[in-house]
Order: C-alpha cells, then sequence, then structure tokens
C-alpha cells in the first residue's frame, strides 16, 4: 500500500481477520507567503515536538499550497489516493498537485523534493520509496518551514513530522499468513510477491508475516522465497511465472502490493495452477474483481485509498495552520472522516483494513 492496481497498486477501508491492501500528490496556490510561516516547526516529528507549540483551536488556513509525491505517478493506487487528496484540498479551500517519478527507484523522488523545496510549498505528502534515500532533501525542506507528511510507506522518523499509516502493520502482515494459513489448511510451501526491496511498508509488513510463520501451528508451512516486482506489472507477472517454474508444488503466493496480487492472479488464471494456488494480499476492488468471480482469488484485503489521501491532506493542513506539531497524544479533526490522535513517533492510523470476497467485492467502486 505498496504492498497495491498497478497497485501495491491497489485496496479499501477496513477490517482483516486478513488484513490487506492502498498512494499519491498534491499542491497549490498559497494565499501567505512562506516568510508570513516563520512560525512553521522544522525538523523530525520529535523536533517538531520540542521547537513548536500546538494551537488546537487554530483555525485551518486557506490557501495552503500541498504537493503529494507518490511511489510513481502512474501507479494505479496512488492515483486513487492522490485524486481524493486533491478534491480535500478544495475542500478546504487550498489547491493541490501531484507530481513524482514514472518508477519506484530510491533515488527517483529526490529530485521532486528539490523542485517542491523551490517552489515554496507549504506541505509535502509523500509514499517513500526508500526510507532513508530521500531524507537529506525532506531534511532540508523541514528546515525551510515546509511540513512533511509520509503516508503508505514511511521515511526514517527524523525526516518528517507525520505518518499516515494504512492500518496497524502487524495486523496487516499476521493477517495475511493467518488468512492463508487457513486458504491452504496450514500446510505446504508458500511464496511471497513484494514491490521494491526497500519499501519501507512491503518490508515492514514481511518482518511481521515471518513472525507469524514461525508460531508452532505453521510448523508444516515453509516459506520459500520471497521476490521482488518492483511494483512492476509485466516484473510481477514474470516473477509469479519464476515462483512456479521452481516451485511446481507451491500452495499459495502472497502478494502485499496492488500491483504484485493483481499480476499474480492473471498469471494464475491463465495458467494450470488456476483452482491449485492461493493468491491473497492487498489489492482493490476494480482491480481484483474479475479474479474474484472467475474463482481465481477466493479474498484479499485493503483499506480505502480515498480516505488514505484525505487524511493527508488533512493532517498536512493542520500542521501547516499549528494545530498540530506532530507529538504524541495531539489531536484533530480530519472533515468527516472524524477525530484523530497522533501515537508514537508522529504515527496516525487510518483504521482497520476490509477483507474483500464475492459477497461484498460489488459494493465497493474503486
Amino acid at each position: 500500500m505498496n504492498a497495491r492496481l498497478r497497485t501495491h497498486g491497489r485496496r479499501t477501508t477496513a477490517a482483516v481477520a486478513a488484513a490487506t491492501a492502498l498512494g499519491l500528490a498534491l499542491a497549490g496556490c498559497s494565499g501567505t507567503s512562506k516568510d508570513d510561516n516563520d512560525d512553521k516547526g522544522s525538523g523530525g516529528s520529535a523536533a517538531a515536538g520540542a521547537n513548536a507549540t500546538a494551537d488546537p483551536n487554530a483555525a485551518l488556513k486557506t490557501g495552503l499550497k500541498l504537493a503529494f509525491l507518490p511511489k510513481q505517478i502512474n501507479n494505479p493506487y496512488e492515483t486513487i489516493t492522490g485524486e481524493a487528496g486533491l478534491a480535500a484540498a478544495k475542500e478546504i479551500g487550498s489547491e493541490g498537485k501531484r507530481v513524482g517519478p514514472s518508477d519506484a527507484n530510491a533515488s527517483s523522488q529526490v529530485s521532486y523534493i528539490n523542485t517542491l523545496i523551490q517552489q515554496n510549498q507549504d506541505a509535502i505528502m509523500i509514499a517513500a520509496n526508500d526510507a532513508n534515500a530521500v531524507c537529506g532533501p525532506l531534511k532540508q525542506a523541514m528546515a525551510k518551514g515546509v511540513k512533511v507528511v509520509a503516508y503508505d510507506s514511511d521515511t526514517a522518523k527524523d525526516c518528517r513530522q507525520l505518518f499516515i499509516n494504512q492500518a496497524k502493520s502487524e495486523d496487516v502482515g499476521r493477517s495475511l499468513v493467518q488468512n492463508v494459513a487457513k486458504q491452504v489448511g496450514y500446510k505446504g510451501k508458500i511464496a511471497i510477491l513484494s514491490a521494491t526491496q526497500n519499501a519501507t511498508n512491503q518490508n515492514t509488513w514481511i518482518d511481521y508475516m515471518k513472525q507469524e510463520l514461525a508460531k508452532p501451528e505453521y510448523k508444516d508451512m515453509q516459506l520459500v522465497k520471497v521476490a521482488y516486482g518492483d511494483d512492476d506489472d509485466q516484473k510481477s507477472f514474470q516473477e509469479t511465472q519464476g515462483l512456479l517454474q521452481a516451485n511446481p508444488d507451491l500452495k499459495a503466493i502472497i502478494a502485499p502490493t496492488t500491483v504484485g496480487i493483481s499480476a499474480a492472479a492473471r498469471y494464475i488464471d491463465g495458467s494450470q495452477y488456476k483452482g491449485k494456488v492461493v493468491v491473497n494480499g492487498l489489492g482493490t476492488p476494480n482491480q481484483m474483481r474479475q479474479f474474484v468471480k472467475n474463482g481465481t482469488v477466493e479474498q484479499f484485503s485493503l483499506w480505502d485509498p480515498k480516505k488514505l489521501g484525505k487524511l493527508a491532506v488533512y493532517s498536512a493542513a493542520a500542521l501547516a495552520s499549528g494545530q498540530i506539531t506532530g507529538a504524541e497524544g495531539e489531536k484533530f479533526t480530519a472533515g468527516d472522516l472524524g477525530e484523530y490522535t497522533i501515537g508514537k513517533d508522529g504515527e496516525i492510523i487510518l483504521g482497520p483494513p476490509t477483507v474483500f470476497n464475492k459477497d461484498n467485492v460489488d459494493q465497493y467502486d474503486f
């Protein structure tokens, strides 16, 4: 999420006994100049809490310049998130834009951050391709008063004020294993089809998957490989093919990325493995609907990427307006999403993911 659509691109809101699922970008015209906002805090979440004082009664500023920087500008999941964010920016009287690279390489976002700094953005919302590669320029941005909100995939903690997490990472990772285990009867070989090797969210979920698999009840299940499709549809398709060629007795593929799960499902759908190999993970209803209805995929998970984009905008605006600084325990209201409380290390949880199957997939359109 991603870890989603071209997807790693890919995902919806909600609960997961099996969890799973979805990233993007915005910006606009500010009614105030950067000099007018010298009271903006700088530094990471800890620094923000130390150097600035929150005023929860402060009015939400209008005319803010808010910029979304997704992992990939053409990632379907990120597009859904970004477009919802643009709409939210308009709601609060600000303007937004989406900018970003066409690939998910570790350093591909750096030049965009530098440009956004030069444009005097009030806030940058970033889904990081690499937790550390973007840190230098993001710290420069914060030093100049630009607020930084990570969403979907985090940066290092001192390189942003807030991180909007789709769901509790532990819940996502463990639930994916729990759901797949039930589907394969707690026996057999499984593989993970991830996005990029450096994706923070993917690696966190995978760590929790491995911890879950270490429990006694999974002793007859074996993780044979973690493959990387780089959030590229064709590479993810080829990696799926490679996993099955190397392990013809494979029982399941877990793809915590919307791009990966749809590519894996497409391969399985046209192969001899249909009905024999379980595909589960994080995806969006629109990308996965056909595979659920034709029996290739029984279930998948995701949160609502539209709500993720909206929450990112409201949190960035609250920072830029001085309502919050990023300190633990601070509260703010995100429109009709309701009130949110900032947790440890500046983390905000959107909410639990939803599990989609043939009974509910037609109820969602994203």
